[in-house]
């Protein structure tokens, strides 16, 4: 009720001060006190009339939601005031009233409108994590542009809309199975990233993944391994790591949930490091298991000069900022399909561990963001039907496999399946999916 008494409230300031405006009987201080009221009980009232449940909304949420509504009420404003101005203009009332005093109503409007309009696209643009870099560019270099501006207006407040919606039901939905446990496996959870990048605390690799696992009380660990090393010396890291955390939890073992080329770090490590006993389950995402023809391409290929160039221009870099000693081709050279079929070769997954996998794929290039939008052609061309990095019939492993099939046109990337952009894919949750993911496990007994 409070909230429907809000949005009457501020609808009917809209109008009536746009009213008061321009009739000639009204005196410009009535007007300004009115219309001072409606800027002000605007910008408080704010955050208040969307159907969502603001006391599980994060404090950014709640500043998206009031920036929201300010550009709501904002096109209502302008709406009724051009209705207004129309009336008063084919009703030959403007003429009656002073100009200087109709003018200066006019200005006072216009503020009033600018400042809900700005103080609204401001809490949009840096609190909104779906808006992404081209609205917020399209949105500025359009903001003069007539009719283009306004369409670009809607398209932002429908995304940001769309967010708030989107997660206050995430929200209520934990909220609702909150003492469920849904994640609350009999083993702590190990996520395994894949090649070039790092376990940090300022960027997680898994995005929002690992938070909504815990809220559904899931014990999340991570392989905090180099970035670029061979899978055979990945692989002693990670058994390294898997020790630490048994020693440091008492665990007697982990659930593995490794991506990319973490997939065939773990086997390896599995298989040739004596952590056998210590792992439980070992679920790979979109790891190459056969291997990326396209890597050997790029390898043989290459020339040797710009080989080198590049693998030294990456070691020393990552060096730079704590990765102890990266190898760049040992990395690479790991995830082509002659390495690949070595590896297969020469390691089996030893009995009692529960094995599965996860693939996904793109409909099209443009269906990834930066660079796997430029990588999708040329894996297409040796491996066909792909992720943007691996190819679909690579992905296979284990006692199941799960292919996620591709939403609309867009499809699923090697990046979006661990939620490395933080976006929010219309036909894929990607943190539900893991809920459900880590959910089996518990099912499992695991």
């Amino acid at each position: 009720m409070k909230r429907v008494l809000t949005v009457i409230l501020m609808f009917a300031l809209a109008a009536s001060t746009v009213v008061l405006a321009n009739l000639p009987d009204v005196g410009m201080s009535v007007w300004t006190v009115l219309s001072l009221f409606f800027a002000v009980t605007a910008n408080c009232f704010a955050g208040h009339f969307f159907p969502v449940n603001y006391s599980l909304l994060s404090k950014r949420l709640k500043v998206l939601a009031s920036g929201c509504e300010l550009i709501v009420v904002f096109c209502v404003s302008v709406a009724v005031q051009i209705v207004i101005y129309c009336f008063l203009l084919f009703g030959g009332l403007i003429g009656k009233v002073d100009p200087f005093m109709w003018g200066s109503r006019v200005v006072c409007a216009l503020l009033v409108n600018t400042l809900l309009f700005a103080n609204g696209i401001v809490r949009i643009y840096f609190t909104s994590e779906q808006l992404g870099v081209k609205y917020r560019v399209l949105g500025i270099a359009l903001a003069y542009i007539p009719v283009a501006n306004v369409i670009m207006l809607m398209v932002i407040l429908k995304v940001a809309i769309t967010e708030v919606l989107f997660e206050n039901g995430r929200l209520v939905r934990n909220k609702d199975r909150e003492l469920l446990k849904l994640c609350k496996t009999k083993y702590p959870i190990l996520l395994v990233h894949g090649v070039f990048f790092r376990d940090s605390k300022l960027f997680n690799y898994w995005g929002r993944i690992p938070a909504e696992l815990e809220k559904n009380g899931a014990t999340v660990y991570y392989g905090n391994h180099s970035s670029a090393l061979s899978v055979e010396d990945s692989a002693k890291e990670l058994a390294k790591r898997i020790r630490e955390i048994i020693e440091e939890t008492g665990a007697e073992k982990l659930n593995v949930i490794a991506h990319s080329k973490g997939g065939l770090d773990m086997r390896t490590a599995i298989a040739k490091e004596g952590i056998a006993d210590r792992v439980a389950s070992l679920i790979t995402v979109n790891t190459p298991h056969r291997g990326c023809e396209f890597a050997d391409y790029l390898l043989n290929k290459m020339p040797d000069v710009m080989r080198q160039k590049l693998a030294d221009t990456y070691n020393t870099a990552l060096h730079a900022v704590g990765d102890p000693a990266p190898d760049f081709l040992a990395a690479v050279g790991s995830l082509t399909a002659k390495s690949c079929e070595r590896l297969n070769s020469e390691i089996e997954m030893p009995e009692g561990i529960y094995c599965a996998s996860v693939g996904s794929s793109l409909v099209k290039a443009r269906g990834g963001r930066f660079p796997l939008n430029l990588t999708y052609d040329f894996v297409k061309y040796f491996d066909g039907i792909n992720d943007g990095l691996v190819g679909e019939s690579s992905f296979a492993f284990g006692e199941s496999f799960d292919l996620l099939k591709p939403v609309k046109k867009r499809g699923i990337s090697h990046a979006d399946v661990i939620d490395l952009n933080r976006e929010n894919i219309p036909g894929f949750d990607v943190r539900e999916y893991y809920v459900g993911l880590v959910h089996g496990l518990k099912e499992r007994g695991l």
